[in-house]
């Protein structure tokens, strides 16, 4: 399951995470699953949700936002964490079971089913820091973004982050997605039996690590995640020590140099981002970088020379009316492009599915989908046992109706109260058509893994801008509009995802709707602190050039902007661009689909290409690092890099992401790095030399 989302936008994180999830979770082959657990007894629901694994998810849940909200503040891209919270959460709770056990008070042995209670939990947690927007359109509501926008700023327009509005915002927006899927559970796992991939790798995971052959395995698995985890906490100690304050770090470290374009890749030495491209598939990886030469090896240097024609010359860098402006509303055309090829493929997708289902499947859907549990003599052991299991504990529909309607008159009675911009007839007209879309979403998910949410977001983002209109506050209006629906359609399919790992591994549907219920609960308070915490310790949070400048705030905002204003105040040429590069992200697509699988490989993704565009090409170099040690331990030992390669990206990506903290308490008590060390190019160190008179 995938909560990226991403991020590389929430529809291509997606396919991300499941390819790293199937690299590192097939199971052996047995020919029957379930047979091997034949002998053990599948707890009652209640016995699933158990004290402990609350306790462990809720630790897990702090540090998994860590690291989504660094890697939102940062790149905007968040890879499958899915994994780590797997590995993580059997080593806690069987170190846990094994204490217990030798000192004799040990009551319930620890199960699949609980293992992916926790992992539900864990990932529902975590994933609230994509979906709340703290790296998206919650910050970009911000006057400190508003201020490098092209905008005159207007209390209208603008609503600086608070503690108490966000906690209150999330938890009236974040359980609406899980009833509305709620009555479709039957029809999506097992009358139409969609495959989500992501939710099947998890299953394949969690069964595998409680057999006997899989327990041995994922024991090796924690211990290399674990020094892989002490090394990276350790590492962000040496860097911050040694290489933090302004303009300080390996970050000057170049790598890759374009002379002729005065321009410069670098390799900062992450390792969040070594991790990141060791999880991230190789077509990503290189798409980032191949975006990063073309915009700053290329495009940029090409354009800054039309200074004085295409825009004033007096304008710094960072204007949107000057050379800043090209390199936002570029990547954004690229992000709408992409984004709606893949909305029309993915919703043809699912209305053609939905068609072949109920046209030529009918017969069947009506014999399994009966209240009572079915004779089903034509499917496998494992499927028989799985179905009969999964339509048991059954979650009454009139609780999911009650609970949508309940939250939704809830919401809009309180949403104008916390914007007065987002009218109250804005939000009851989302809750009509919000039902269909999380369905859609949920079943294209199914189909095809790709969670459309950001661009159902940015859908709502133009719509409701658009009819509140500029002079009444559209954009707030329109930013706020884009959090609820990217949470209603965001947390249908991660539900959906949870039904199917839970129906791999006999977890009850109940104990996995209540784990995303309290997951999603624990997520509405962590998730704004943890961002509260960021906002208070960096002054810079959010400024293009710092340390966390949230690159995706200010792209929604001037998507918001975009749809009250128009294009009327681009820069010259701009629009120009922006139409090209639009046409080139759908051409690109479409020619990826077209030559098919085998080719599409070799083509980049106009979604991953345009990331760089606006924040700069140097992670690029560090996800590519990651991918190379990939790709040579794969050449060495298949087996081997398989099993244990997303071992070591969670231990380095979870070690950076904990130190983190540590780093943002010592930021807010002033303490100032010791050492300022730093690399230069030669010919900067001439300069300095001469400078210093060396």
């Amino acid at each position: 399951m995938d909560r990226s989302p991403s991020t590389i936008e929430q529809e291509h994180d997606s396919q991300n995470g499941t390819a790293a999830s199937k690299r590192s979770t097939e199971p052996t082959e047995y020919d029957s699953i379930e047979r091997i657990f034949e002998s053990r007894k599948v707890p009652s629901w209640q016995n699933q949700l158990t004290l402990r694994a609350f306790v462990v998810s809720f630790v897990l849940g702090i540090l998994f936002t860590f690291i989504v909200m660094k890697l939102n503040l940062t790149t905007g891209i968040i890879p499958s964490l899915n994994v780590s919270a797997g590995l993580l959460g059997f080593f806690f709770v069987k170190t846990w079971t094994k204490f217990l056990g030798k000192s004799g008070l040990l009551k319930q042995p620890f199960t699949r089913q609980e293992n992916t209670v926790i992992q539900t939990c864990v990932v529902a947690t975590s994933g609230i820091a994509f979906s709340g927007g703290f790296g998206s359109y919650l910050f970009g509501m911000s006057e400190r973004i508003a201020k490098q926008s092209k905008e005159s700023i207007s209390s209208q327009n603008t609503k600086d982050p608070s503690l108490g509005w966000m906690i209150a915002f999330l938890f009236v927006v974040s359980f609406l997605g899980l009833f509305c899927v709620v009555p479709l559970r039957k029809i999506m796992i097992i009358d139409f039996k969609l495959i989500y991939p992501s939710g099947t790798a998890t299953a394949h995971l969690i069964n595998s690590f409680h057999t006997p052959q899989g327990a041995k395995l994922a024991k090796k698995q924690v211990r290399t995640l674990g020094r892989f985890f002490s090394f990276s906490f350790v590492w962000g100690f040496f860097q911050w020590f040694f290489t933090g304050g302004d303009n300080c770090g390996f970050s000057n470290f170049p790598t890759l140099g374009l002379e002729a374009y005065k321009n410069k890749f670098y390799f900062d030495f992450s390792a969040t981002y070594v991790g990141v491209g060791m999880i991230c598939p190789y077509l990503i990886n290189v798409s980032l970088l191949v975006g990063a030469i073309l915009s700053w090896g290329v495009m940029w240097p090409l354009i800054n020379e039309k200074k004085g024609t295409w825009y004033p010359a007096d304008l710094p860098d960072s204007s949107l009316h000057g050379l800043q402006g090209y390199r936002v509303f570029i990547g954004i055309a690229m992000i709408l492009g992409d984004g709606l090829y893949n909305f029309v493929k993915v919703l043809g997708h699912t209305l053609f599915g939905l068609y072949h289902q109920f046209t030529q499947d009918r017969t069947k859907v009506d014999t399994i989908t009966g209240n009572s549990s079915p004779d089903l003599p034509s499917l496998s052991y494992d499927d028989e046992k799985r179905t009969r299991l999964f339509l048991k504990d059954q979650i009454p529909t009139w609780i999911a109706i009650i609970g949508y309607l309940t939250i939704a008159i809830a919401s809009v009675v309180t949403l104008p109260h916390i914007f007065h911009q987002l009218k109250w007839y804005y939000i009851a007209a989302i809750y009509v058509f919000a039902p269909a879309l999380a369905f859609c979403n949920a079943y294209g998910c199914g189909l095809t893994d790709w969670s459309l949410a950001s661009t159902y977001g940015k859908l709502a983002i133009f719509v409701i801008g658009a009819w509140a209109g500029g002079s009444n506050g559209g954009v707030l209006a329109g930013l706020a509009a884009c959090g609820v629906m990217m949470n209603i359609v965001s947390t249908a399919s991660d539900l959906t995802q949870d039904f199917k790992t839970g129906y791999m591994t006999l977890a009850s549907p109940r104990s996995m709707f209540v784990s995303q219920v309290i997951g999603t609960a624990m997520g509405c308070i962590i998730s704004p602190c943890v961002f509260w915490l960021f906002y208070k310790a960096f002054d810079d949070l959010g400024i293009h050039g710092s340390e966390y400048p949230a690159p995706y705030a200010i792209i929604y905002r001037n998507m918001a902007i975009l749809g009250v204003e128009g294009f009327s105040t681009l820069p010259h040429e701009c629009l120009v661009l922006c139409y090209a590069f639009f046409g080139f992200a759908i051409a690109v697509n479409g020619l990826r689909d077209l030559l098919g699988k085998n080719v599409a490989k070799f083509i980049p993704i106009p979604m991953a290409m345009a990331i760089p565009f606006y924040i700069g090409g140097y992670f690029a170099i560090d996800m590519c690092v990651g991918s190379l040690i990939l790709f040579i331990w794969s050449k060495i030992n298949k087996a081997k890099a398989a099993a244990f390669g997303p071992a070591v990206a969670s231990g380095l990506i979870c070690g950076d992401g904990i130190w983190t903290l540590p780093s943002s308490i010592l930021a807010l008590a002033g303490v100032n790095p010791p050492i300022c060390m730093k690399f230069l190019s030669r010919s900067t160190n001439v300069k300095v030399d001469k400078f210093l008179g060396l």
